[in-house]
């Protein structure tokens, strides 16, 4: 049996039954409304603030519209790790305890992370105006699909000039190279709509999250880091003789036999056994 994930890796159609495709439509179908609304209200937050930040109002507003802007670049990436397949969490450069209400504003001024939702919201709008393109395509190619079962049929494909774009579709012929039309079409309008997704997926990295670290670390040695806990110390002489008897259960050979003393080298008398060659008294023989 065939599954939908094999056929998902295929070159052209394989976005058809590929599950990101239909997170990523729904993803653009959800950034038109949101686009515009960041637009008008950030737009008149920031102008209205600006031209009448000479008085308390307009400070206010400006503030306003930042903390705004932080709730919405939250949505977003919450929204981007639903469905663009992100794994982000919030920046942690705002300090919790920012000592007074002046302190407590100051530190969503000076937060990297509130301007980086600045920039995200800005350029949203500009998605906006993009993924009209695949919607538009998805809407005027789905209809010539089914030409087959609704022939003869016309086709309209919006205005050009303020005359109405159509095609009169009367025959067989015509409705099956409608529907050949209209399969390249919603294809299309796939792969821009994967393709806008992936630039708006880079986006949210960039500027609205950093990845989250969820895996733990694996363990290590204690005595390698140098962070572990306390080994107590050891006896020189045994840790010498366990060392040697180690040394000799690991070769599996007998002892050697010590090498015997230098000619001038001094030798106790009580360390000599009777009947040796060596010795004092055999030495003053000899001379």
């Amino acid at each position: 049996m065939v599954s939908l994930r094999s056929l998902s890796t295929l070159p052209v159609v394989g976005v058809l039954v590929d599950g990101r495709t239909y997170r990523h439509l729904l993803y653009l179908l959800l950034a038109i409304p949101l686009g515009f609304v960041y637009s008008m209200l950030f737009s008149f937050g920031f102008v209205f603030g600006l031209l009448f930040s000479v008085v308390l109002v307009g400070l206010v507003v400006l503030l306003a519209t930042l903390i705004g802007a932080r709730i919405a670049a939250g949505f977003e990436r919450w929204l981007a790790n639903g469905l663009l397949g992100t794994d982000l969490d919030r920046y942690d450069d705002v300090p919790e305890d920012a000592g007074g209400a002046l302190a407590g504003v100051k530190k969503y001024v000076d937060a990297a992370s509130t301007w980086r939702g600045v920039g995200f919201l800005s350029l949203k709008f500009f998605v906006t105006v993009v993924a009209f393109v695949p919607l538009v395509a998805l809407a005027n190619g789905l209809p010539l699909i089914l030409a087959p079962l609704r022939y003869p049929h016309v086709a309209t494909f919006g205005e050009s000039d303020g005359e109405p774009v159509t095609w009169a579709i009367d025959t067989l012929p015509e409705a099956l190279l409608a529907v050949a039309v209209g399969i390249g079409a919603v294809l299309a309008a796939l792969h821009v709509t994967n393709l806008v997704a992936y630039v708006c997926r880079q986006m949210t990295t960039a500027l609205l999250g950093e990845p989250r670290t969820n895996a733990e670390t694996p363990a290590e040695d204690p005595v390698a880091i140098g962070d572990g806990p306390a080994t107590t110390e050891e006896d020189p002489a045994t840790t010498d003789e366990g060392s040697a008897a180690t040394d000799g259960a690991s070769t599996g050979s007998e002892p050697t036999e010590a090498s015997p003393p230098e000619a001038d080298e001094f030798i106790p008398a009580d360390a000599v056994e009777p009947g040796s060659d060596e010795g004092p008294n055999r030495a003053e023989d000899g001379s």
